[in-house]
């Protein structure tokens, strides 16, 4: 077992521009990452599993939930403390941080927001505390890009809602204890319904044969004839814009988780480049590998920087949907990029499990897939500056 080396780099001193608790929660997670997810995570992503003990130190750093107010159980943080968290987070693995993600931005967010006050204290404190799990479903087998096709309906019984449909590409699923599920009623209108595990008719068949998120629970939610009941419709908000509302959170986490693997990364390709030697001396004096390292350090600093900047609106209530969009495509990109590059650097010891390269690359390969595709945020980015819809 190897041990977790990893420091952050900071060549422009953006730490200058975080408070101290901003540094306090970002150590508190760093150091629960190299204590906790580094040394066992190569082993749950080949034998492709979620360590579940690591739930409860998901909690105690305030990953669940960490803007949610105190009274709820969560963290009553700001924005840039949960990106700080994330990307700590992403740094160790990218599934932990989308089991954190969901949790937060797609589970607890709406149930604050669209919830009324029974449904938060019923279901945020024990999301919050980790001791219940919840996931997210809009995915359907038959619409991911498009979420207004989808197929997912409910009638109304008089006192009960009446659920039929599946979604699929669902983080947390197959342990999950409540799923916030996105489905249409009888008028077409889409709605958020929380559905709690033992309705009968609800299952989570898990999702096998992932070369990616691998240590990350994935699975369906399959609804048959579920019975639900009324109390648990979301009634503050309503159409397709209540669970894009969720995407923006949980995709401006992703901007800032995403620079953690990048950093994972670069850290493990400049220490690499340090040590082995080829043809009489370190491999980070040939020229090639030292602009390698130069973009790399160049693209990590220009994505904090992006990161940051989008904090300080979100704190604000200022950031938009398309800011969001060209952040979490940037950042992500970015991240993708940095992989595949280390992954060379390192030559055939790149794709080794000894190091954290290859799975950070395969885990991305789902990250500038989900929550909006690297495409389709090019567009929302595209009708927001243009005024021109390319989506009809």
């Amino acid at each position: 077992m190897k041990p977790d080396l990893f420091q952050a780099p900071d060549y422009y001193n953006l730490d200058d521009l975080l408070t101290e608790e901003h540094k306090l929660i970002r150590e508190s997670a760093r150091e629960w990452v190299k204590r906790d997810v580094s040394p066992i995570i190569e082993e749950y992503a080949q034998k492709a599993e979620f360590p579940k003990q690591i739930i409860s130190g998901l909690a105690e750093i305030g990953a669940f939930g960490p803007y949610i107010p105190e009274e709820y159980g969560g963290a009553g943080l700001d924005q840039i403390s949960y990106g700080l968290i994330m990307q700590e987070i992403e740094r160790g693995d990218s599934g932990v941080r989308s089991t954190a993600s969901v949790q937060s931005s797609l589970v607890m967010y709406p149930i604050y927001a669209y919830g009324n006050e029974a449904q938060r204290k019923k279901y945020l404190p024990k999301l919050a505390s980790g001791e219940w799990m919840g996931s997210f479903g809009l995915t359907e087998p038959n619409h991911g890009s498009n979420p207004s096709g989808m197929e997912t309906n409910f009638k109304d019984k008089g006192d009960h809602y009446l659920l039929n449909g599946a979604k699929m590409w669902i983080s947390n699923a197959p342990f999950c204890n409540v799923a916030v599920v996105w489905a249409k009623d009888e008028s077409g209108r889409i709605h958020g319904l929380i559905v709690e595990r033992g309705m009968e008719g609800f299952s989570t068949p898990e999702t096998h044969n992932k070369w990616s998120l691998r240590a990350s629970a994935t699975g369906e939610l399959i609804f048959n004839n579920v019975k639900v009941p009324k109390e648990n419709l979301l009634p503050n908000k309503s159409g397709l814009g209540a669970p894009l509302g969720c995407l923006d959170s949980a995709r401006y986490g992703i901007a800032w988780g995403a620079i953690g693997a990048a950093m994972d990364c670069y850290d493990t390709a400049l220490r690499y480049a340090k040590e082995r030697e080829q043809f009489g001396k370190p491999i980070g004096q040939f020229q090639l590998q030292q602009k390698k390292l130069v973009e790399m350090i160049t693209e990590i600093t220009k994505a904090q920087l992006l990161a940051w900047r989008l904090g300080v609106l979100k704190n604000n209530g200022k950031a938009t949907s398309a800011q969001i969009s060209m952040a979490k495509r940037n950042n992500v990109d970015m991240a993708l990029t940095i992989a595949r590059d280390a992954r060379q650097m390192l030559g055939g010891m790149g794709i080794s499990g000894e190091y954290s390269i290859m799975r950070h690359m395969m885990n991305l390969e789902s990250v500038v897939t989900y929550e909006g595709t690297h495409d389709i945020h090019l567009l929302i980015t595209g009708l927001d500056i243009t005024g021109l819809n390319a989506f009809k």
